[in-house]
């Protein structure tokens, strides 16, 4: 048999536990179920507790509960993001002391008034010794290409921008964790929702700033209740129907221009839409609206 150097796939299903999982949610987790399944390779679950304040009690073991009622069952064990505050520490204090990273006293406000909107990097020079923590942006990712939507392109000046890792408050920034936490976990894709395209030349601009090892994207469309509003918990999305898994699955499966499988129980739905499952089928868009 011959060796090929290509990794074993491995994909992910990152919800943060500020509320329960709601339609929008179940695409994301059967798009990224079905990539993983198709491709052969683990699909992880991570939840993405970095944020305390926007925690809702509970939550984290609500969303397991849910994937398992659905028939997502995960490979290895889920990988909570609070237990990874050494491995994020160890990596700003290490751009800290390569000066890939320094300290920031501007707001939002000022952000917002005398610079329009994009850091100009005003403090990358003042040797600040507090206050939130920048990437000193050296690679300045402004395109990639995204396995479903193609050429992904942001503007030069968002690419370039000094993003925040670490915040005042001390909370770490989600692109710092994502980016360590996909690395640690060996993940080769990254699939999830479209809101998250401009964040990808975030992540990747500190891939290559890591010298870590870049994961392909596939970035499905949003499901919106009306145009520019996705179904969110911030926006108090519905959750999912517990007591109808099969008919809320057939559903996502319909969003994501899969075939139909037969109403059955979950685990042999997802079963059968792995084995015709078509990355092309899905909706080249970033978002379709959906009657609430």
């Amino acid at each position: 048999m011959s060796h090929t150097h290509t990794a074993a796939y491995i994909g992910r299903f990152a919800p943060s536990p500020s509320g329960s999982l709601h339609f929008g949610s179940l695409v994301a987790a059967v798009g990224s179920y079905l990539r993983a399944r198709a491709c052969q390779g683990k699909w992880l679950l991570r939840i993405e507790d970095i944020d305390p304040p926007r925690e809702v009690e509970g939550a984290a073991d609500d969303i397991r509960r849910t994937l398992e009622l659905f028939g997502l069952w995960w490979d290895d064990q889920a990988l909570y993001q609070s237990q990874r505050f050494d491995a994020y520490d160890t990596t700003v204090q290490q751009l800290l002391a390569q000066q890939e990273a320094y300290y920031c006293h501007c707001t939002r406000k000022q952000i917002q008034q005398e610079m329009h909107g994009v850091y100009n990097g005003h403090c990358r020079q003042r040797q600040l010794t507090d206050g939130a923590i920048r990437l000193y942006n050296r690679a300045a990712v402004a395109q990639f290409d995204d396995l479903l939507l193609g050429n992904i392109e942001v503007s030069a000046d968002f690419a370039a921008e000094d993003y925040i890792i670490q915040r005042s408050d001390g909370l770490y920034a989600y692109q710092l964790a994502v980016v360590l936490d996909d690395a640690y976990q060996g993940v080769t894709e990254v699939v999830r929702g479209a809101d998250l395209l401009e964040a990808s030349c975030r992540q990747l601009t500190l891939y290559r700033q890591l010298g870590l090892a870049e994961p392909s994207f596939i970035h499905l469309p949003l499901a919106a209740t009306k145009p520019g509003f996705k179904l969110s918990k911030q926006n108090h999305a519905t959750a999912l129907n517990k007591k109808q898994p099969h008919t809320e699955l057939a559903e996502a499966l319909a969003f994501l221009g899969q075939p139909a499988v037969s109403l059955d129980n979950p685990e042999r739905m997802l079963a059968q839409a792995v084995t015709q499952f078509d990355l092309h089928a899905i909706p080249r868009k970033t978002e379709i609206l959906i009657s609430d």
